[in-house]
């Protein structure tokens, strides 16, 4: 059986300030993208065909990619632009990346709108997901979220260094990461804040961060806030996140 492919979501450098083509930055090759390899090794190690989606902000081209594809993984990256879920930006606000955001938009509304289409979402894939399916961010959790922990870690990223509780048991984040509580590594200071209609909550961290959603109703919808792809080597459950994904895009 041929496997399945997975359209992995392109993170990017630079901006596309240039009258040019979109593309293309104010030095031409300024601009680049491309994603971590960790992403690629677990979809493919998980029995995947790793395909990567450039951000041109072309939605058109999006649905056209996400139209063969057997499965979307939204991956981590710059700070969701605040006018897109209707805030002011934050002064702790970090870079966002125009480009990103409406390549995300686009894949989250062909998304919303093919249910059967299976999704894993990684960090900003978690932040972005939530935002461009109608809720709202914490745009810098140390000086929003009273009592933080640290959820930008100083320590290799293939550690766990806070722990999340599973606060749905009967959810498939549930299913695969089992009892709670679950040691994950971090590195973002924005989060979900208000979740988008419908969404389910699935997991948090002890500071009530928001740490896993699912979107019910659709085949296969898992958002995380961590970052797998630096522990599915170490952490069999991690390795059943990508497994679980790969397995939906597959039937």
């Amino acid at each position: 059986m041929a496997r399945p492919m997975i359209v992995i979501v392109c993170n990017v450098e630079g901006y596309a300030d240039s009258d040019r083509s979109p593309a293309l930055g104010a030095e031409g090759w300024a601009y680049k993208q491309g994603i971590g390899s960790l992403y690629a090794e677990a979809v493919w190690e998980a029995g995947g065909v790793p395909t990567l989606l450039p951000c041109l902000g072309e939605a058109e081209m999006v649905a056209e990619m996400l139209g063969r594809a057997d499965g979307l993984l939204i991956t981590g990256g710059a700070d969701v632009a605040p006018l897109d879920y209707g805030a002011e930006p934050s002064p702790h606000l970090g870079g966002a990346n125009p480009v990103r955001d409406a390549t995300d938009r686009a894949a989250v509304a062909y998304a919303e709108a093919n249910p059967d289409l299976p999704v894993l979402g990684i960090c900003r894939g978690i932040q972005s997901y939530n935002a461009y399916a109608g809720g709202t961010l914490i745009q810098d959790i140390p000086s929003e979220v009273k009592g933080a922990i640290q959820h930008s870690q100083k320590s290799p990223s293939t550690l766990g260094t806070h722990t999340l509780h599973i606060v749905e048991p009967e959810s498939k984040t549930a299913a695969i990461l089992g009892p709670s509580p679950i040691a994950v590594n971090s590195f973002h200071h924005q989060a979900v804040a208000t979740p988008a209609p419908g969404m389910l909550v699935t997991a948090r961290a002890s500071d009530r961060v928001v740490e896993a959603m699912e979107r019910p109703g659709h085949k296969w919808c898992v958002l995380v806030q961590w970052h797998p792809e630096h522990m599915f080597r170490r952490d069999e459950r991690q390795r059943e996140l990508f497994e679980g994904f790969v397995a939906a895009a597959e039937s």
